[in-house]
């Protein structure tokens, strides 16, 4: 998964039909789980666009989509917010989240 700023997130979203944004902060410790299992969903998915952000440098895009905590996953589907997952269950349960729209 790539590191991505706000630019690159706006085109990501903007130019898919699906589109995701995980966002973490480096001492969350739940992050770290999380990321974990998001490589493996990428792994199974690797045509979705999906990046991700050290919030603590992306403070635009945590006011702009009312990030409450860490970590949060945004699914955009055709430009528009469709998601904002904070609980991350299981790599099924995340692969189930972003698999609903065909790429």
């Amino acid at each position: 998964m790539k590191e991505w700023n706000h630019k690159e997130w706006s085109k990501a979203k903007n130019t898919n039909k699906l589109a995701a944004y995980y966002l973490y902060t480096p001492m969350c410790g739940t992050c770290q789980l999380a990321s974990k299992m998001l490589e493996v969903v990428v792994a199974a998915m690797p045509d979705l666009p999906i990046g991700k952000a050290n919030l603590n440098y992306v403070q635009e895009i945590a006011s702009l989509y009312e990030i409450e905590s860490v970590p949060c996953l945004l699914i955009t589907e055709n430009g528009k917010l469709k998601e904002k997952v904070y609980a991350f269950h299981s790599v099924p349960y995340i692969y189930e989240k972003l698999k609903t729209v065909d790429v």
